[in-house]
């Protein structure tokens, strides 16, 4: 938190409004799209495993109605508050927004610590979180779709998954309930990496643009450029990875338990599968332990991604922050108090509602192959495999110089799931990153894109309400 009580959602009001300034839409259609339309709390008993009784607390919030289902995370953590999740859930919507997902925004969030807990406990938390929601109808294909966030994952969304299909019987689209699955329980090929890719996406496209990068007193694209990396879960592990396969280095990675830093770059899986070995980040051999997190969030370098938790750059400590570029792959890292330091200094941050996008990216497309009851690729593959081969024999006989088999087989490949997936993937996240520099282009007083990308958000969802005559 910042000095002040100011609360996560207080926050995200506060970039909203910053937006806001920039149009004329009535306070009143302006106050909608701000609030949170449904706020579920609930709590329900647990017997743990020594017999003793404990209170599970919960919530689902929907944020945004303008367009149905609404589509938010759930997260388990120990810290989880109300305020938190409607926070996440107001960030879904302009998110959402942003990337032309037709989804309002959401988000749950249940109060533990799933360290602490066993397997079976987790499943029975999982499944009378999903009983409670399915009882105040705040979940269905149609209504409310949540996916994996903080200390959640594909095994979550199954129990959800299963859960909901047993209270729906017959119901042909149940699976479509809750997304982020494995493949095998209607999943989709690159959900789990999703956001990480969407990270290297935007970055990728940002490092492109020779206008922005010689304000920064940078080259072009990703080749040799130096970063750190907060956070080696899924989307700080995949970010770094994608990032450093283009080219560029992680110099330094900020774990829990410590940041390491190598000037000649770290390999991400590496260090990945030491910590997973009961390692300390620390002991990593080849590299220098640093003296604190907040060591490696200062060192100079190109890119920073913080891929944690909110609120890790403040007033405080944004004077000391020596990257060019901040890529938000967490959601709020950045309080509304370093943002104006951070323009001052000439960083580019590139916000968390547009970079992070991602997860909910494909996760869409998840929920459009749960509906469609169809994989996606099956039905045109070979087709467009047999239309390539007829192309590759054609060229053969014009030039006289006949391919290797190798050559036919990668040249004429059709797209698969992944393939088509990550395509879409990388479509959205490029045409979302020039859609925030078109709105600052039509709006030269936008200071920075976090401001361009609400304001982009703000526009897209008025115009819903505004197109259902509900506001003038």
């Amino acid at each position: 938190m910042t000095a002040t009580t100011e609360t996560f959602f207080d926050q995200v009001t506060r970039y909203f409004n910053n937006a806001a300034r920039f149009t004329t839409y009535p306070e009143g259609l302006l106050a909608q799209i701000r609030c949170c339309n449904s706020i579920y709390r609930f709590d329900f008993p647990l017997r743990r495993a020594d017999g003793l009784i404990e209170v599970i607390h919960g919530w689902r919030v929907e944020h945004s109605h303008h367009k149905l289902p609404t589509k938010g995370g759930i997260r388990f953590a120990p810290d989880v508050h109300e305020e938190e999740v409607m926070a996440l859930a107001a960030l879904m919507t302009y998110k959402c927004s942003i990337v032309d997902v037709p989804y309002g925004g959401a988000k749950g969030g249940i109060k533990i610590d799933p360290t602490q807990y066993t397997v079976e406990e987790l499943e029975r938390i999982t499944r009378r979180y999903t009983h409670e929601l399915v009882k105040k109808n705040f979940i269905g294909p149609g209504i409310d779709v949540p996916a994996p966030d903080y200390g959640t994952g594909e095994r979550e969304m199954a129990w959800i998954a299963d859960t909901y299909s047993a209270l729906h019987p017959g119901d042909l689209d149940a699976i479509g309930c809750v997304t982020g699955k494995p493949l095998s329980q209607g999943g989709v090929n690159g959900r789990r990496e999703a956001t990480g890719r969407g990270l290297f996406f935007a970055i990728r496209e940002a490092c492109a643009q020779a206008d922005d990068m010689k304000a920064l007193g940078l080259t072009t694209g990703l080749e040799g450029k130096r970063v750190v990396v907060q956070g080696l879960g899924n989307v700080g592990y995949h970010a770094a990875k994608f990032c450093r396969e283009a080219g560029a280095l992680v110099i330094a990675i900020a774990e829990r338990d410590g940041a390491i830093a190598n000037p000649k770059g770290l390999d991400e899986e590496a260090v990945f599968q030491h910590r997973k070995g009961g390692a300390s980040i620390l002991t990593f051999p080849g590299a220098t332990p640093l003296a604190s997190i907040a060591a490696a969030l200062e060192m100079d370098c190109d890119i920073l991604i913080p891929a944690a938790l909110e609120n890790q750059f403040t007033a405080e400590n944004a004077p000391r922050i020596r990257a060019k570029i901040i890529l938000e792959g967490a959601n709020g890292p950045t309080t509304p108090d370093a943002d104006p330091i951070f323009r001052q200094k000439g960083v580019m941050v590139i916000p968390d509602i547009y970079a992070n996008a991602g997860g909910v990216t494909v996760s869409y497309f998840e929920w459009l192959k749960n509906l469609s009851h169809v994989r996606f690729g099956r039905l045109s593959k070979r087709h467009e495999e047999a239309n390539e081969r007829q192309m590759l024999k054609a060229i053969e006989l014009a030039t006289g110089k006949p391919f290797t088999e190798q050559q036919r087989a990668d040249l004429a490949k059709g797209p698969d799931e992944l393939d088509l997936v990550n395509s879409g993937l990388e479509e959205t996240m490029i045409n979302a990153y020039h859609g925030l520099r078109d709105t600052r282009k039509k709006h030269p007083d936008v200071p920075d894109l976090r401001t361009a990308a609400f304001l982009t958000a703000i526009h897209k969802v008025a115009r819903s309400y505004m197109e259902l005559g509900i506001f003038p």
